[in-house]
């Protein structure tokens, strides 16, 4: 094949590949889901430490910030989906850092809390945690990393709050 059908060749595979969208790179999930993994490589190695995963951390902050909380609000508040949830419960409860009580106005539905152990390891954890935050303000910049809190929080206000785990597509 000639230099010059071969160049037409490639030419024509790559338009057939085009899609009528934005370029993969410029996509906001994606762009977000880098900058959430980026943030999380540096939590990783102390949460392994104190043999906690990143979805079980997240369960027991949330827990940490309030008295008692329903096991459907607290899905919704750590982003985590039922199954994914139960299983981790489980494992918490398990080790003792969570406790699930029957909610004494409706006993039907369960409410969880952070035990005294679970505090207790959060306080053995916060001092890595703060540490990172801290490298992460002086690599980033503090008045930067402020900037974009303000402005993650104005993008999720924008968005609405029909959120609902599992839902939406990648785009």
């Amino acid at each position: 094949m000639s230099e010059t059908r071969a160049r037409g060749a490639r030419s024509t595979a790559r338009d057939a590949r085009k899609v009528p969208m934005r370029d993969f790179s410029q996509s906001l999930p994606m762009a977000l889901l880098r900058a959430r993994e980026a943030v999380m490589r540096q939590f990783r190695p102390s949460l392994r430490q104190h043999g906690l995963t990143e979805q079980q951390w997240r369960i027991l902050r949330a827990l940490s910030a309030v008295e008692v909380i329903e096991v459907t609000e607290l899905a919704r508040v750590a982003f985590l989906l039922g199954p994914s949830l139960s299983r981790i419960l489980r494992d918490l409860e398990a080790r003792g850092l969570i406790q699930r009580e029957v909610d004494a106005r409706d006993m039907r539905r369960g409410v969880l809390s952070i035990t005294p152990r679970g505090l207790k390891l959060i306080a053995q954890v916060a001092p890595s945690s703060e540490a990172i935050y801290a490298s992460i303000a002086t690599r980033y910049g503090a008045r930067k990393l402020a900037a974009l809190h303000k402005m993650l929080g104005e993008l999720e206000d924008s968005m609405g709050d029909d959120f609902e785990p599992g839902e939406g597509g990648d785009d």
